[in-house]
């Protein structure tokens, strides 16, 4: 998925919901990395959600999501998703990039998004542990994207649940690299 891609997707979802979004999905490295390494943007979803009423994400994923018409069209789409989706270190949403774009109408003003940062994004995909979340995991710290002293210190605010788990898969991922 392109930047243009990506905003579209936004573009749309907002439209929808008329209501600022929260992306935690890896194409949220665009909001920090426009122009990020082709193999972090395999992806063709954006996982999205209304900001202040979450509960809304159905009506993004009914309309633009997987199998809609917009999917046809386009060939991406929005993963109308909650926030308990992911498994970030916590106080993630207080770091949150922001991201302003103009909105499909005019004088509607502007879409804001809020994406997870690239560090709370690479330990929640440690966490989430599936073969594609090591490979952005990989790649992240592979093109640079990250700083690993930083990933060490997000692995203690991670849920103390997945904590052991997510330090070990970043001494696997780091032994790659």
């Amino acid at each position: 998925m392109t930047r243009k891609e990506f905003e579209h997707v936004l573009k749309a979802a907002a439209d929808i919901v008329q209501d600022e979004l929260v992306v935690i999905g890896s194409q949220a490295v665009l909001a920090e990395f426009p122009n990020a390494p082709v193999t972090l943007l395999r992806s063709l979803e954006v996982d999205v959600y209304p900001r202040s009423k979450p509960e809304r994400a159905d009506e993004i994923d009914g309309a633009i999501g997987e199998g809609s018409r917009f999917y046809e069209t386009y060939g991406y789409y929005a993963h109308g998703v909650g926030p308990e989706t992911a498994v970030a270190p916590a106080g993630w949403e207080h770091r949150l990039v922001r991201l302003e774009l103009p909105a499909i109408r005019p004088r509607e003003g502007t879409v804001i998004a809020w994406c997870i940062g690239v560090h709370d994004l690479v330990l929640a995909k440690l966490a989430a542990g599936r073969k594609h979340d090591f490979e952005f995991a990989t790649d992240a710290i592979r093109e640079g994207l990250v700083d690993r002293d930083q990933l060490w210190l997000g692995i203690d605010l991670m849920p103390e649940s997945h904590r052991e788990q997510a330090r070990g898969r970043l001494e696997l991922v780091l032994a790659r690299c």
